[in-house]
C-alpha cells in the first residue's frame, strides 16, 4: 500500500492561495481515477480536481471557505500501486486533524444533548420568557392530549412549555425528553392547527464567489469615494426603433433589448469623454486611460453577481453588441464562461431589468473610474407643448469615483448618453 498527496494547483497568474469550496468525496470514499475530489475557487474561476489514481481517501486537509496556499497537500490517498501521476508520501495519522476526516459518531457525540428521563433537571438550560415564546400558538385538535411521563412533564412545567405544541417521537406519538430538546433548540416545528411563529435560525458560511462579491465591494465603498448622479431619459423614439429593428431582424440576428443601444451610447459619450474609460492604481497614484471601450455587463446568476466583458464595444454593430452580450451572459449562468471573460473591463453597466425600481446607487467596480446604472423604464405622463402626454422614462443611475471625475464631469457624460439615446438616430452616425 501506498499513500499518495495532492497539492493544490498552481492555476498561473500570480495565484498564492485558493479556496476550498466543495468535497465531493469523504474520508474512507474509494475513488476511480479522473473523479471529482473537489473544487477549488481562485478570483472567479473554480478549478475541479481529479483524482490520479484508484484508491480510497486517506484525509482531507481543509474546511470549506478555508484558503489554502499553492502546493499545499490538500488530499491523501491509499493506493496499491506507485501512481506516478501523483507525490507519494508516507503514513498519514490515523486521525487526520480536519472536519471531513472527523468520524460522523465522534462528531454527533461532542454536540449532542443529554437526555436523562429518569430525572426533571433540564438537558438545557434556558430561561422561562424564552421557553415561553416558543409555545405560543393555537392548541392540538379538540380531545387530543398529548402522552408523556411524569419527569417530562415535570421538566415541561419547570420550562414554562405547553406540551400540547410538542410532538412526540416515542411509542404512540409519547413526548420524550429528547423531544423537549428539539423543542427548546428551535429544531422542532411547533404542533398546530393553524398558523405558528416561525423561530428558525439558519446559518450560511458565506464562500467561493459570495465571498469574493463581498470583498470587491467591501474594499470598493472603503477605499473609493463614490458620486452618484441620477438623470431620467425619454426612451420613446428608441422604444419605437427598437421594436422596428426587430421586426426587421434576420433569422440569425438576436433579438435586440435595450442594452446595446445604451452601450452604443456609452461608446460615443467615452469619445468625448475618454477619461472615463480608465483604471485608477490608487497604491501606485497613476490613472490608466483606456482608448478601447471594454464594457462589463452585470449578470445575475444562481451563484451570485459576475461582470461579464464585452471588449472593444467601439468596434461593434448594434447586432454584434446584443449577440455577445447574450453570449456571455448564457455563459455565466451556465457555468462555462472563462477567467479572461470576466476580467479587462473600462467600465461598467448594471441594470436590474424590469425590476430596476427608480434610483439605485450602484457600487463602482474597482479599479474602474465608473459605473452606469439602468433604472426600470415606465410609461410617465410628460408636459410638452402645453399638454400631458404618455412618454417612456428611464432613469440612469450611475456612480464615479470622486477622486479622478468631478461631477460636472459625471454629469456632462451621463448628458451626453441620454441625448444619443433620445434622439436614437444619432447612435449610427459618425460622432
Amino acid at each position: 500500500m501506498a499513500v499518495h498527496s495532492i497539492k493544490m494547483p498552481d492555476v498561473g497568474e500570480g495565484i498564492t492561495e485558493a479556496e476550498i469550496v466543495e468535497w465531493t468525496v469523504a474520508v474512507g470514499d474509494l475513488v476511480r481515477e479522473d473523479d471529482v475530489l473537489a473544487a477549488v475557487m481562485t478570483d472567479k474561476a473554480t478549478v475541479e480536481i481529479p483524482s490520479p489514481v484508484d484508491g480510497k481517501i486517506r484525509a482531507l486537509q481543509g474546511d470549506i471557505g478555508e484558503m489554502i496556499a499553492v502546493g499545499a497537500t490538500i488530499i491523501s490517498i491509499e493506493t496499491a500501486d506507485n501512481g506516478a501521476a501523483v507525490e507519494a508520501t508516507g503514513d498519514v495519522p490515523d486521525r487526520p486533524e480536519n472536519i471531513a476526516s472527523a468520524p460522523v459518531e465522534e462528531q454527533k457525540a461532542s454536540t449532542a444533548p443529554p437526555s436523562s428521563p429518569g430525572t426533571t433537571e433540564p438537558a438545557i438550560k434556558i430561561d422561562k420568557a424564552q421557553a415561553q415564546s416558543f409555545a405560543k400558538g393555537p392548541p392540538r385538535a379538540e380531545g387530543e392530549k398529548p402522552i408523556a411521563s411524569p419527569s417530562v412533564r415535570r421538566r415541561a412545567a419547570d420550562a414554562g412549555i405547553r406540551l400540547s405544541f410538542v410532538r412526540g417521537s416515542g411509542p404512540a406519538g409519547r413526548i420524550i425528553h429528547d423531544d423537549l430538546d428539539a423543542y427548546l433548540r428551535g429544531a422542532m416545528e411547533p404542533v398546530s392547527s393553524g398558523p405558528q411563529p416561525d423561530t428558525r435560525v439558519t446559518e450560511t458560511k458565506v464562500i467561493g464567489l459570495r465571498r469574493k462579491i463581498a470583498e470587491r465591494m467591501q474594499d470598493a465603498k472603503s477605499r473609493i469615494p463614490h458620486i452618484t448622479y441620477v438623470d431620467e431619459v425619454d426612451m420613446s423614439e428608441l422604444e419605437i426603433l427598437r421594436k422596428q429593428l426587430n421586426a426587421q431582424r434576420k433569422a440569425e440576428q438576436p433579438k435586440l433589448t435595450l442594452l446595446p443601444f445604451i452601450m452604443m451610447a456609452v461608446v460615443r459619450a467615452l469619445k468625448v469623454h475618454p477619461k472615463l474609460s480608465a483604471h485608477y492604481d490608487d497604491a501606485a497614484g497613476v490613472v490608466r486611460q483606456y482608448g478601447a471601450a471594454h464594457i462589463g455587463i452585470a449578470v445575475q446568476t444562481a451563484n451570485g453577481l459576475m461582470v461579464a466583458v464585452i471588449r472593444h464595444a467601439e468596434v461593434r454593430d448594434i447586432w454584434g453588441l446584443a449577440d455577445e452580450a447574450q453570449r456571455l451572459a448564457d455563459a455565466a449562468r451556465d457555468g462555462t464562461i472563462t477567467r479572461d471573460e470576466l476580467t479587462g473591463s473600462t467600465i461598467t453597466l448594471s441594470s436590474l431589468g424590469s425590476i430596476g425600481g427608480i434610483v439605485s446607487t450602484p457600487v463602482i467596480n474597482s479599479p474602474e473610474v465608473a459605473i452606469v446604472g439602468v433604472n426600470k423604464m415606465a410609461t410617465r405622463p410628460v408636459f410638452v407643448e402645453g399638454d400631458f402626454v404618455p412618454r417612456k422614462i428611464m432613469n440612469l443611475s450611475s456612480s464615479f469615483d470622486h477622486r479622478i471625475i468631478d461631477g460636472w464631469d459625471a454629469a456632462e457624460f451621463i448628458q451626453h448618453i441620454r441625448a444619443s439615446l433620445e434622439t436614437p438616430a444619432t447612435l449610427f452616425m459618425e460622432p
